[in-house]
């Protein structure tokens, strides 16, 4: 399948971006800091495809990254953003979006605690991974020289809770043995995606693991960390740099998450990037991160972008540092200020002094908080990035919905997502810290951490 624009597209012919990766995450020296836009549904936005046209159409993935290379010139860039490529070959049913990747809606080892068989381990020809291959290459042949290319791949925790739901979570704690089984599958499910990935071309292999904040360090060391470091390992021996990245407040989690030995760590704005990075230097690995997704990126105007970037680069050690979105960007992110953003990382002095006088306006959005002292019924409240994009959002609210299931409309169920800007505001006033959140009566109850479905109905109890 030959597309016109990979004989016309005229490469930047330099291979300066994809050295300033590849030396950063093998912990070299480097005059500037590296650029990725984790761009995922977002590139189809530029040529006004939908999120599922890019997701399923080889030639509009395409074209889709060569506006996302043309636009903004990327030292990294991703191929395909989509966690549930292996879950979907793996039984699980998907709801398509417009603007967003699909979500899990079944979940098929859910009820029994089942494995799944190696003969179930992704082919070359299942499902998607034959037209993702092919993008990889037709890419790899065009800007390959000068950009390095990631490889994203479901992490193994995200990728056993897709097969089991939210069960997944009282697994952890009811069956550990099993969890280890389950795990020790979808290790090996990475490691097949892995290798096809690299075979056509990706230079990094990123494991995807959002999961990982709402699970304690202690469970991750005692069941997940000789899974991740094979994991990592089998990355390394096929040649290939890797990162595991994860979405949420995974600030407890960091140093077991380095202890796995990858590469890079990347992580979202869940978590103080200036503290974290202390730990990823004791480590010498690399950490990337973390422009906010919607209040700068999604909502904000171009001085908004360059000013958190300045302000970053100011106060960060520049050594082992990649700079990027704290996860998929969201649809429809305005072209300009992913472009003010490029700028400010790449031309940080000129715009330090176009922005030195730039007061950003806090937008008064009015909200009313509900009178928590006397509600009719319990009132719990999800406070989410977006559960149709977020997979810790995801399995949060289907955790939580099990309240529902128990208790009907003795409770009240209402989720805030983050990209919408009334709920921006109303997660601002409520004060919350991380995201995802639950909250019972306007008090805080589990902060990045899904509770099981016995812990939920003793907490909630206690309002009824």
């Amino acid at each position: 399948m030959t597309n016109s624009l990979e004989k016309n597209y005229n490469i930047r012919g330099k291979k300066m971006g994809k050295d300033l990766i590849l030396k950063t995450l093998r912990h070299g020296n480097v005059d500037e800091v590296p650029w990725v836009p984790f761009s995922g549904v977002h590139a189809g936005f530029l040529k006004g495809y939908s999120a599922r046209d890019v997701l399923t159409d080889g030639d509009k993935l395409f074209d889709s990254l060569i506006e996302v290379h043309k636009l903004y010139t990327p030292d990294g860039m991703p191929v395909i953003f989509d966690l549930q490529i292996e879950a979907e070959i793996l039984g699980c049913e998907l709801l398509w979006a417009e603007d967003n990747p699909p979500s899990v809606m079944s979940h098929p080892y859910a009820g029994e605690l089942t494995v799944p068989c190696k003969c179930k381990i992704p082919k070359i020809t299942d499902g998607r991974i034959p037209m993702v291959l092919d993008v990889m290459k037709r890419i790899k042949a065009v800007v390959g020289e000068d950009t390095a290319l990631y490889g994203l791949i479901c992490g193994p925790v995200t990728l056993a809770s897709h097969l089991r739901g939210s069960q997944f979570f009282m697994d952890i704690i009811m069956y550990p043995e099993y969890v280890k089984e389950l795990i020790g599958f979808c290790v090996e499910v990475c490691n097949a995606m892995s290798s096809y990935y690299i075979e056509a071309g990706m230079d990094i292999i990123a494991l995807v693991d959002p999961l990982i904040s709402q699970i304690s360090p202690k469970s991750i060391e005692g069941l997940f960390m000789e899974s991740f470091q094979a994991a990592f390992d089998f990355i390394k021996s096929k040649g290939a740099l890797s990162c595991f990245f994860v979405c949420g407040d995974a600030t407890i989690q960091m140093d077991v998450m380095c202890r796995t030995h990858p590469d890079g760590i990347s992580i979202d704005e869940n978590v103080n990037i200036y503290e974290a990075k202390k730990i990823t230097d004791q480590y010498n690995i690399a950490i990337g991160g973390n422009i906010p997704l919607t209040t700068t990126l999604l909502f904000g105007n171009q001085q908004d972008n360059m000013k958190f970037i300045v302000e970053m680069l100011d106060n960060i050690d520049h050594h082992n540092l990649i700079v990027s979105p704290g996860c998929d960007m969201p649809y429809n992110v305005p072209i300009d200020n992913t472009v003010a953003t490029v700028q400010a990382i790449k031309q940080t002095e000129t715009v330090r002094k176009m922005i030195e006088n730039y007061e950003a306006i806090d937008e008064k959005i009015p909200v009313d908080l509900p009178d928590y002292e006397n509600l009719e019924k319990p009132l719990i409240e999800i406070f989410t990035l977006d559960a149709a994009t977020c997979a810790a959002c995801t399995y949060m609210v289907k955790g939580i919905m099990q309240a529902d299931e128990e208790y009907g409309e003795k409770v009240e169920i209402k989720e805030y997502k983050y990209t919408n800007k009334v709920d921006i505001a109303r997660t601002k006033k409520m004060g919350v810290q991380h995201l995802p959140s639950t909250y019972i009566n306007g008090e805080l109850k589990w902060s990045s951490i899904i509770p099981s479905k016995q812990e939920l109905i003793d907490v909630v109890s206690k309002y009824l």
